[in-house]
């Protein structure tokens, strides 16, 4: 990544960071709880838009995480470095498992498969009350410590939030634009032509699998330290649908557009639920939306605006006639 980029990055985290002081408290956790879904949503990207596979098991990693953050920080320790890396560890365990089993088959049986697959994450929570909660969750989960720092502030926890979805868009830019990141395209377009080529598809699509069950599992995490609770819902075929529907809305293959997604589905469910409880209809709707009027997403066509808008050249001068 070029120095102009860093600075580009360095540049949009000044600016969010500036935004606890200009938002009132309730702002502040929408702002909070964009950050989380905007990783979850650019994990799902790298399956999506790079690899060609839609998944509705993503929240089974998401799900598994919070689980974790909840049974470590309420019986071992609260240091955030050891519960991250338990719970990044207990993901991978997961992904290694469930990607073996849903890379056997690809399209929408691969999607089916994921689909079955997170309703057994589902079920074992729901139904694993001993450990889990069952349908109860697990509340009390406290803010995480690191060092003398502890983020129960609203403000300093958004920081740290604004913080991981920069370095996690940050990673994915890096791989998606590295040659293991072109591999991924190639196997997107064509896996037969790219296995002929001898490229071991099977192994790449594993591994940006596991690469996106952890960044998945980051954000599960510090959706677990957000809400202070993790419930069954986490792990949800729901959660699934609304990270697949922001991918979607934003622009696929872009790691940017999904960004965009999480912000507008965020602010509309917060809408929606002022009004009503049926926010899994209008969720159908809007995906019904989606895929007729932009199906290529919100990204592109705002990219294109920006472009005219900034680079637009001065019009010629008019000729003049000879005397």
């Amino acid at each position: 990544m070029n120095r102009f980029r860093l600075l580009g990055f360095g540049a949009v985290f000044a600016m969010l960071a500036a935004l606890p002081q200009m938002l009132p408290g309730y702002s502040l956790e929408l702002a909070t709880r964009i950050g989380i879904f905007a990783i979850f949503a650019m994990s799902l990207d790298l399956l999506v838009g790079y690899l060609g596979l839609s998944s509705l098991g993503h929240a089974a990693f998401f799900g598994v995480s919070g689980y974790a953050i909840g049974l470590v920080a309420l019986d071992v320790t609260n240091d955030a470095l050891l519960i991250v890396s338990g719970a990044l560890a207990a993901t991978l365990i997961v992904a290694l498992v469930f990607n073996a089993l849903a890379l056997r088959a690809s399209g929408v049986y691969y999607l089916m498969l994921t689909l079955a697959l997170a309703q057994v994450a589902w079920g074992v929570a729901f139904q694993w009350r001993s450990v889990t909660g069952g349908d109860d969750g697990l509340p009390g989960i406290p803010r995480p410590i690191i060092g003398s720092v502890r983020f129960s502030d609203p403000a300093d926890f958004y920081l740290l939030t604004t913080l991981c979805c920069l370095a996690a868009a940050a990673i994915l830019l890096l791989i998606v634009r590295s040659p293991f990141g072109l591999t991924l395209q190639g196997i997107r377009e064509s896996p037969t032509r790219m296995a002929a080529l001898g490229y071991n598809v099977w192994l790449h699509r594993y591994i940006a699998s596991i690469i996106a069950a952890l960044l998945a599992g980051l954000a599960g995490a510090l959706h677990a330290w957000h809400n202070g609770i993790v419930t069954p819902s986490q792990m949800s075929v729901v959660t699934s649908a609304e990270a697949l529907l922001m991918v979607i809305l934003g622009g696929t293959g872009t790691i940017i557009g999904p960004v965009i997604g999480s912000i507008v589905i965020v602010l509309f469910e917060f809408l929606v639920n002022r009004y009503t409880e049926r926010w899994v209809s209008v969720l159908g709707l809007i995906y019904i939306l989606v895929v007729v009027a932009a199906p290529q997403g919100l990204y592109a066509p705002i990219r294109a605006q920006s472009i005219r808008l900034f680079h637009r050249r001065p019009a010629a001068p008019a000729p003049t006639e000879p005397r």
